[in-house]
This record gives structure tokens, sequence and C-alpha cells, in this order.
């Protein structure tokens, strides 16, 4: 006889990371090539000296110098292990029966239906807009009394597209205050839009309790293989997060390495202004040999090629660069260096006539 477990696991995908070969050129999962900042990597030798040692379990440090980065208490920020680790902890502290309900666009992050399923709850999705936006009224509409939970992913994973302010508030203002919206900016610091529009969740959410904001270090801060992200949000939201913690999550050597980066962040300014450039210069070219592609802020692109994508995926394999298809959907094209887009966009070019 075998133990007993919850048969609806059965049911749920996978989490699918972006594939890997040596001799490919990897553009499928939204890394940056940058590596971490010079004093992260000296943090990261200091600390790894201490691996004897438990972490800090309230991880304070980090926290305290989050809260002063974004002129907000420490008792408004929480730390995860990612901020995927925190989308499924949001899940915990909402939902408590099956028929609570966690709303999000697809296509969207695909940890959201994931976290969802695994935290007992259901998932109720709203379509894109034709321009891969996600539809805020067509969400607002959607919100039942059974809504316990709201997924916004702006800019927006796969496809890159963002909302700003103004649109963000409309749509919050539909929003009952019981509801609890998440406002997943982990490509925030990609983002371009002007300064009257760029939104910023972490402003917008001091008004607004039950607002609570993702970040990470995974993307831009180049720290994605130590697993460090954070929230941000009302006292009441971030004391259930920490009750919800696994103990010792956030390691010794990811806390170190992200109080290190916040304090050199001066430095991330040019390295995402460098990426931005390289990602509007492949959407153009792109664009001119006849692709439809999304209007990015983020560090990649997405190619709306719907039955194609998977073909262009594995043509694109065979070429030497990974890049990341969602069947039936499109294709999600990491910026890395120029010499591995360069790589990319001979392929694409080449390619043109048979995927366009």
């Amino acid at each position: 006889m075998t133990a007993h477990i919850r048969p609806d696991l059965a049911t749920i995908p996978a989490y699918v990371p972006g594939r890997n070969h040596p001799d490919a050129v990897k553009l499928a999962s939204n890394e940056t090539t940058f590596g971490p900042l010079p004093a992260a990597t000296k943090a990261i030798a200091e600390s790894a000296e201490l691996s004897n040692r438990y972490p800090d379990n309230q991880v304070t440090e980090l926290r305290t110098a989050l809260a002063d980065f974004l002129d907000v208490g420490v008792e408004n920020v929480a730390v995860g292990c990612g901020s995927v680790a925190l989308c499924q902890e949001l899940v915990q502290i909402t939902c408590d029966a099956p028929t609570d309900e966690v709303l999000f666009a697809w296509r969207s992050f695909e940890a959201y239906p994931i976290v969802t399923q695994v935290g007992n709850a259901t998932s109720v999705t709203v379509p894109l807009t034709p321009d891969h936006l996600h539809d805020l009224d067509a969400m607002a509409d959607a919100i039942t009394e059974r809504t316990k939970l709201i997924f916004v992913c702006n800019p927006n994973n796969p496809t890159g597209t963002a909302h700003g302010t103004a649109e963000l508030e409309r749509f919050l203002d539909r929003v009952p205050e019981h509801v609890l919206v998440v406002l997943d900016e982990a490509y925030y610091e990609y983002m371009r839009l002007t300064p009257d529009t760029v939104p910023n969740g972490v402003e917008i959410g001091r008004s607004r309790p039950n607002v609570v904001v993702l970040r990470t270090f995974s993307k831009a801060y180049g720290l994605a293989g130590l697993r460090v992200g954070y929230a941000v949000g009302a006292p009441d939201v971030i004391a259930a997060l920490m009750k919800v913690h696994i103990p010792f999550s956030v390691n010794r050597v990811a806390q170190a390495a992200a109080i290190a980066s916040l304090e050199a962040r001066g430095e991330l300014l040019e390295r995402t202004n460098v990426l931005v450039a390289q990602r509007d210069q492949i959407a153009e070219a792109l664009i001119d040999a006849g692709y439809p592609v999304a209007a990015s802020e983020a560090n990649f692109l997405w190619l709306p090629l719907g039955d194609k994508a998977t073909a262009f995926a594995e043509a694109s394999a065979a070429a030497g660069v990974l890049v990341r298809p969602f069947a039936g959907h499109g294709v999600r094209v990491t910026v890395g260096d120029p010499h591995e887009n360069n790589r990319f966009l001979t392929f694409a070019t080449d390619s043109a006539a048979q995927f366009t």
C-alpha cells in the first residue's frame, strides 16, 4: 500500500524551464547575460565562507536595505526564494477553499496556474487583447464574489507588453478592496515608457492596501541563480507572507549578494540601457523582415507566430539558437549579447519567408 497523495496533483503541469544545450546560444529563459555586479560577486565569495551557519530567517538586513531604497517601512517588505515563491505564498494566504478564485490574464507567467492549483484554488483566465496586453476591463468584469487574488504581470511575461499608470489605476479603482491585487514587476528595470506613464507599483500601492508589488534580483541584477525576490505591501499582507514563509529558504549567499547589488545599483542603469538599445534594434530588424513583434518593455521580445511557434523554435534550435516556444501562441526571445542576437537574427531573417 502506498501513501495517499492528493489526486489533483496529477493534473498539474510541470514548470518548464528554458532549454539548455552546451553548443547553442540560449535565448530562452529571460536571463541577463551580464554577470552579478562586481560588488555582489565579492559579497558572494565572502558570505560563502560562512555557509556552515544558518541565514537570517527574518532577512532583516536585506529587508531594511530594501525599505530604505523604496522609502517604505521594514514592515512593508517580505523577501522570498525568488518572486515565484512569493506568488505561491500569496495564494496560500488568500485562498482557503477550492472554490476560491485566482484571476490572471492568459497568456501570462506560466507559474500562475501552477501555484494556484498547488494552493488548492481555482484559476480564472482572461485572454489578452489583440495587442498582447492585459485586457484590464475584461479582467475587472471577471471579478466575482469568489475572487480572492489577482495577478497582473506588468510588463507581461511572455509578451513583454506593459500598461501605464493611468490604465492600472483605472483597473484598481474597479477592484473591491477585499481582493488582493499583485502587480508582478519582475521586469520593472527594463521599462522605458514616458516619465508620466511608466508605472511604479510601489507608488501606486501607497494609497491602496489591497495592492502588493513583486520584484526580483533575478533579472536586471543578474542573480537568477541565487533566487531572491521581494514583495512590498501593507503590513498585514507582509505579516501573513512571513507566516507561510519556508524557514531559511533565502540563503546566506543570496541575501549578501542582494544587499551588495542594492548598494551598487548606480551601475545598473547603464547595463539596462545597453540591453534596451539591443532589444529595440532586434525588434526593428525582425519587423523589417516581416515578423509580427509585440511592443516590449522587458528584456525579451514576443513573436506571435500562432501555430508556427513550435516549428520556428525547432528550426532556431537546429540553427544553434534556443528560444522559448508557447505552442499555438508565439515565441519568446531573450535579448542576449550582441553576437548572440546577431546569430538569432541571421536565422530569423533567412527563415522569414517560411514563418511570416
